[in-house]
């Protein structure tokens, strides 16, 4: 078991599921509340955690867009981004590729150039200081409407040499990728790669909508799929990645607890899944924590881990000759 959790600790990772918004420790959202002057409605460190209990995925984004509220300055989007890669350097992930949310805060006034700026430039520290390197992906509000998706998609357009991809995130249920297959083939004109999460709420029609009309790369969740064999064999097929998060998919109650969840069935079909953490600070864990529960939970062998770990490499946005670089090493 200690050999099982020193593999994971020390072995190189990548992740490919990340929305650094969700990476605002409570410690941290009380600095920027203070720093900023803004109320928030905690009084301490404690009182947020508690919170942090949630029934669905509604539940969990009233929560997360509250936290939000505190980051304003380019600042504040640099010390974000720059907590989560110091825990990069910790947990050995050597490639990440995190998504950022536009939409809500460009609705509280602040600039779509403070955000990436911030951002991208506590990545750049990153990967000058420890090697780490990086991707961004903005996303799109499903819940918000296709307008407002064209309007900040024209304000990324001036920052492609920053940004690789588009996603789409928020609330599922009800939002199905369709929405948006104007704006997808827009950002698929202007060159921009893109991925959409699907089939974490959604049924799996949500995860053929992504991949017919949004043309993604990657599927982000993508759990439901094994409720579809058709589906499950086009995914097998075509080896479509599929970001899985398993202690997210058990704190917004997808699953009742690890022992339930699918990752290990998905294995054993053959389909392109790997670890991720998708909001680290609120579901209780980053990439390490997920490896070394899922691993506990489900049994998950040394080699399946491997499998898990070389899939997030492969399905990742790198060059091949990187990916071979980091896999070899494993």
């Amino acid at each position: 078991m200690e050999d099982i959790a020193k593999f994971i600790r020390e072995v190189p990772k990548t992740e490919l599921h990340l929305h650094i918004e969700g990476t605002l420790e409570p410690e941290l959202m009380f600095d920027l509340a203070k720093r900023n002057n803004i109320k928030i409605p905690y009084s301490n460190v404690n009182e947020v955690k508690s919170a942090y209990n949630f029934s669905n995925l509604e539940t969990f984004l009233n929560i997360y867009y509250e936290g939000s509220k505190v980051l304003i300055n380019e600042q504040d989007f640099f010390d974000l981004t720059w907590s989560y890669a110091v825990k990069c350097r910790e947990d050995n992930i050597v490639h990440t590729e995190i998504f950022f949310d536009p939409q809500a805060h460009l609705s509280r006034g602040i600039k779509f150039e403070t955000i990436i700026n911030g951002i991208n430039k506590a990545l750049l520290k990153a990967n000058k200081e420890f090697g780490l390197t990086y991707k961004i992906i903005m996303c799109f509000l499903r819940h918000l409407d296709e307008k407002s998706a064209f309007e900040v998609l024209d304000q990324a357009i001036e920052h492609k040499d920053k940004i690789i991809a588009v996603g789409l995130d928020s609330s599922e249920k009800g939002n199905p990728p369709s929405k948006f297959k104007n704006v997808f083939k827009k950002a698929i004109k202007e060159g921009f790669l893109t991925v959409a999460h699907a089939g974490e709420e959604g049924p799996p029609e949500y995860i053929w909508e992504a991949i017919n009309l949004l043309e993604v790369k990657r599927i982000d969740h993508g759990v439901q799929c094994l409720k579809d064999k058709k589906l499950t064999k086009e995914l097998r097929n075509k080896q479509i990645p599929l970001t899985v998060c398993p202690l997210s998919n058990v704190k917004l109650c997808v699953f009742k607890n690890l022992k339930e969840h699918n990752l290990k069935n998905m294995l054993n079909e053959g389909l392109m899944v790997m670890v991720n953490s998708d909001d680290p600070a609120y579901f209780g864990g980053y990439v390490n924590d997920n490896l070394v529960e899922s691993q506990a939970a489900l049994n998950l062998s040394k080699n399946e881990l491997k499998t898990l770990i070389i899939n997030s490499f492969k399905s990742s946005f790198l060059s091949e000759e990187k990916k071979m670089k980091w896999i070899e090493k494993i």
